[in-house]
């Protein structure tokens, strides 16, 4: 009994249901690695926009009374905070997606 306990741990277990990651299987540890740091790099730039989204919309809306502006970094709020719940989303959509054509 204690044999088998040694045999199946925890991380053949886990190992056994972890994704292959899909269409990015094929691609090798160097590619992969490359795609992650695009992806980490495309979220940072989307917080940045939503960042200085909230800023233009602080300094819009209080100290020059700017409702343009206000307006304007209300937007750029939301496209930033959209662009990292997408770029978030994209390795859960492909793996879905990537199943369902299977």
């Amino acid at each position: 009994m204690l044999l088998a306990a040694e045999e199946d741990d925890i991380t053949n277990i886990i190992g056994g249901i972890a994704p292959d990651w899909g269409p990015f299987a094929a691609v090798g540890n160097e590619a992969r690695t490359m795609i992650q740091v695009i992806m980490a790099l495309a979220i940072l730039i989307c917080m940045a926009i939503a960042i200085w989204g909230a800023a233009k919309q602080r300094i819009g809306s209080t100290a020059m009374r700017d409702s343009f502006s206000a307006e304007q970094g209300k937007g750029l709020i939301v496209a930033g905070l959209t662009g990292i719940f997408i770029i978030g989303s994209l390795g859960t959509l492909f793996t879905i997606i990537y199943g369902m054509a299977i």
